[in-house]
């Protein structure tokens, strides 16, 4: 298992119903359709966060990140999608739909730029 989805993976089995578990994350016999969808979204951006923080690592392990203050930024902008992840979950927890939609598209955000950090070259 990847180490970064273990938080959001862990906080999206907490908030399954028992019976759907069974039948997979996100498979739940019982389970609305439409909230299925949700967390669908959710999870999918957790896994655009974790390819984000790969590129990242591949980056600095490489020595290819053009600064330490843009070392930073990207690890801002990592954290900070990983909190809007778990707020989506949240959202998501209380059919609030539009909020998790607004969430999702801020990681996305998040992600595009740590990704666009990550790639800027040394000068």
């Amino acid at each position: 298992m990847k180490r970064g989805l273990l938080i959001p993976g862990i906080l999206l089995i907490s908030y399954l119903e028992p019976s759907s578990l069974t039948a997979g994350p996100l498979e739940g016999g019982g389970m609305d359709p439409s909230y299925q969808e949700v967390i669908r979204t959710v999870h999918q951006a957790a896994h655009e966060v974790d390819d984000a923080w790969e590129v990242y690592h591949r980056a600095a392990l490489g020595g290819t990140v053009a600064s330490p203050s843009l070392q930073a930024t990207i690890e801002e902008h990592l954290h900070e999608a990983r909190a809007l992840i778990t707020q989506a979950l949240e959202a998501a927890q209380r059919g609030d739909n539009r909020t998790v939609e607004r969430l999702v598209n801020l990681v996305r955000i998040h992600t595009t730029h740590a990704i666009e950090g990550s790639k800027e070259s040394k000068k």
